[in-house]
């Protein structure tokens, strides 16, 4: 009877990032269920020419509890003897014997160059194998073709056709918390620091991080300093931010920097140059391979399962001369694209670097990254650029309404720097709302957001007051009063409703015939118009690493357990966080809860507990149901579950709510602001009184008509109609849940 089996191999390779071995879960898992053999391949490459023990058939449980950690548990090696023709001879005997011909890579550019060539070569190989006798001629008939599929590990995010590489996000929090930690001691000696970050030819970490990291100066490949003296220029722009109050000074640079005749800057020689010129002490930080390790993102963990489990279905669908793919990611979408194209167009980046042709290497890393580039180039000034005395400058005001969320005060700092830059006056309101009721404003001056970027909270204060019949009189007053010709909120729900209010009252108050935009800042991401709400990413990072404590203890004995979270009637933060820390189930208000559902997880939850299972994770929405709540769900559970296993709850409550925003809400932040100050600008020239919020959706920022409000949400549930983040629902399941007869692992 012939085998029809079918069998994949996955191996990790290059250098080691965050996330690898989430995907390598995924792949195992997604295989399993789709009723394929899977085979790790340990050491990368030198594995699959040594064979033996080192390709090893997985199983459900081989993978169990391996998400949350960094590195790859498989291993990887930079192979020489896989570069050669007979080492990738050895290495096709090894899979067939074995009957593996579907590999899944994850690794660089090289990793997958090295897999093309290999793919090309099967056929002949095959064949040379068949006449040496080291395998059979039905091996061969049976397996005539090699399959491949790709995915990016690396934290330098250097890789063209997906917008992020496994490990990058994961990489730049480490950047961003060193950052963080060596501005608190060089501000305590009045100090200057010079970081260098990984990254070979691409700027992106040096870029991001400075962004992130309220740095003074970044140096990278992509766009050397183009004056010669450019030492000078960072000199004096480093000392007057010193002479206007600045306690200290940072300066990234990016481990590939140059100057525009292609000489390296390194971080010695900017510390030599800061102190023979400023006088001022000066320390180095190398972070080096601290950038690689510790446990992932909650980004990368979620991102990597869906690349994982993306890539076995393109090996399963992919006919014997399909082109191999690249799976990645854009606009928060799962894509499949050429392969070798895609390396081709990653390897013209560094072509561009070594040509001295900076203009093509910037436009080929895209325009999201030529934009912060220039916002940079303004947050990183010491003092505002001369007024354009020739128009006449506006007065905006900018404040935050809703519940506090990290990055308010990263979007208030990028908001204040850009319009002064710009000529124009910025002022501040107290409190939301009800400041704009009392007349609670200050103007906001160049100096007054310093470090702001790092910082959680709100400093302006926030509520949820939505003004209502006198109080919109006192705000149109209010508005007359201090001039204001345009409004920036930065908030939730409860912002885009006030602001919608006094948009609809136009009508009867003239004063309120000003743009008015909102900017989406909420960790429950329920907002209409954008996929990613401000603090989303920093509460999902809080909810994964509190979850990731909660499992080394309960692991230590059997139990399970029922972890809630916030978010109110959305259930983004419980699903994501599902699928960042393997959680069994995921309850969520947008399916709710049924005693049939409780009853069918608790039998789920028995049979696993019977046959060895030590830990249980089910997440819960803080509103999945009125009447099954956390601690209901925890009673029946422990009831039922008798001496098998103990039940424990965790509501993880305001900590998801606190902390320093992650890297990405700091970067998406800045972007956001520079828009909306972009956008109030644009409509005050106009004189259109026009109202709108922010986002981004399909991968791109987007303005959306305050009109547009109500249709776009769920009167009742306060939601969004459209969660592009229900598609992963299935995705959650398929990871968690083992085929039978395998049920047994978690």
């Amino acid at each position: 009877m012939t085998d029809t089996t079918i069998r994949i191999g996955v191996l990790t390779s290059g250098g080691d990032a965050p996330g690898m071995n989430a995907a390598v879960r995924a792949v195992v898992r997604t295989g399993i269920s789709r009723g394929c053999e899977v085979y790790a391949i340990y050491e990368g490459y030198q594995g699959l020419i040594q064979g033996g023990k080192l390709i090893r058939r997985m199983d459900w449980s081989s993978v169990g509890g391996i998400i949350h950690r960094g590195g790859t548990i498989i291993g990887t090696a930079r192979s020489a003897e896989f570069r050669t023709r007979e080492g990738r001879r050895r290495a096709a005997a090894n899979l067939l014997a074995l009957g593996i011909d579907r590999l899944v890579i994850i690794g660089g550019d090289g990793s997958l160059t090295g897999a093309d060539l290999f793919r090309r070569e099967w056929p002949e190989l095959v064949a040379e194998l068949v006449e040496a006798g080291e395998v059979s001629s039905a091996q061969a008939t049976a397996h005539p073709h090699l399959r491949i599929v790709g995915i990016v590990g690396s934290i330098d995010n250097d890789f063209c056709g997906t917008d992020m590489t496994i490990g990058a996000d994961t990489a730049l929090h480490r950047i961003t918390e060193a950052i963080d930690a060596i501005s608190s001691t060089a501000a305590s000696h009045q100090r200057t620091f010079v970081i260098e970050v990984m990254g070979r030819n691409c700027g992106y970490l040096a870029l991001m991080g400075a962004i992130a990291g309220g740095a003074d100066w970044a140096l990278i490949p992509e766009m050397p300093p183009q004056m010669d003296d450019w030492e000078k220029h960072m000199c004096d722009v480093l000392r007057i931010g010193r002479e206007h109050g600045r306690r200290d000074s940072i300066v990234v640079v990016a481990e590939g920097a140059c100057d525009r005749h292609g000489k390296p800057i390194t971080a010695s020689y900017v510390r030599k140059v800061l102190e023979e010129r400023l006088g001022e002490d000066t320390r180095v930080t190398i972070l080096g391979h601290v950038q690689r390790g510790g446990a992932p993102s909650a980004f990368d963990r979620w991102m990597s399962s869906l690349l994982g489990a993306t890539a076995v279905e393109e090996l399963l669908a992919a006919g014997p001369e399909a082109e191999p793919k690249l799976i990645g990611l854009r606009e928060n979408r799962v894509v499949r694209l050429p392969l070798m194209t895609c390396v081709t167009d990653t390897r013209q980046v560094a072509e561009a670097i070594a040509q001295h042709d900076y203009e093509r290497a910037m436009a080929l890393r895209g325009n999201s990254f030529v934009e912060a580039y220039r916002t940079l180039g303004t947050l990183i000034q010491s003092q505002p650029s001369p007024p354009d005395r020739v128009r006449r400058g506006y007065r905006f005001a900018v404040m935050h309404s809703g519940g506090p969320a990290p990055g308010m005060n990263t979007a208030v700092r990028a908001a204040v720097r850009i319009g002064i830059d710009r000529g124009h006056t910025i002022l501040g309101v107290r409190n939301g709302f009800q400041g704009l009721i009392d007349g609670d404003l200050f103007e906001m001056d160049w100096m007054s957001v310093s470090g702001w970027a790092t910082m959680g909270g709100a400093e302006l204060g926030t509520n949820r007051k939505i003004p209502q019949g006198s109080e919109l009189y006192q705000i149109a007053r209010n508005i007359e009063r201090f001039g204001i010709d345009g409004i920036l909120m930065i908030g939730g729900w409860a912002g885009y409703q006030a602001a919608y209010k006094i948009y609809s009252e136009r009508h009867i108050f003239p004063a309120f015939n000003i743009p008015i935009i909102c900017l989406p800042a909420t960790i429950d991401n329920n907002l209409p118009g954008s996929e990613l709400s401000l603090g989303a990413d920093t509460a999902l990072n809080s909810i994964v690493h509190a979850i990731d404590r909660i499992k080394q203890s309960a692991v230590a004995s059997r139990r399970c357990f029922v972890v809630e979270v916030m978010g109110r009637d959305c259930g983004y933060l419980a699903l994501m966080s599902g699928l960042a820390t393997g959680a069994e189930r995921v309850y969520l208000p947008e399916e709710g809860i049924s005693l049939r559902t409780l009853q069918a997880d608790l039998d789920e939850m028995t049979n696993w507990f019977r046959r060895g299972k030590r830990l249980s994770l089910i997440i819960r929405n803080e509103k999945a149901n009125p009447v099954y709540t956390t601690s209901f769900i925890c009673s029946l559970f422990e009831e039922e579950g008798g001496k098998l296993f103990e039940v424990r709850q965790a509501i993880l409550g305001h900590l998801q709510q606190g902390g320093d925003p992650s890297p990405f809400d700091r970067i998406q932040a800045t972007r956001l602001a520079v828009r909306c100050i972009d956008f109030l600008i644009e409509h005050a020239d106009q004189r259109q009184p026009v109202g709108a919020f922010i986002g981004y959706r399909g991968g791109k920022v987007q303005f959306h008509p305050l009109d547009d409000m109500p249709r776009m949400m769920d009167p009742v549930y306060s939601r969004p109609r459209e969660q592009w983040w229900l598609e992963l629902r299935q995705m959650t399941q398929l990871l968690t849940t083992p085929p039978s007869p395998q049920r047994v692992a978690g």
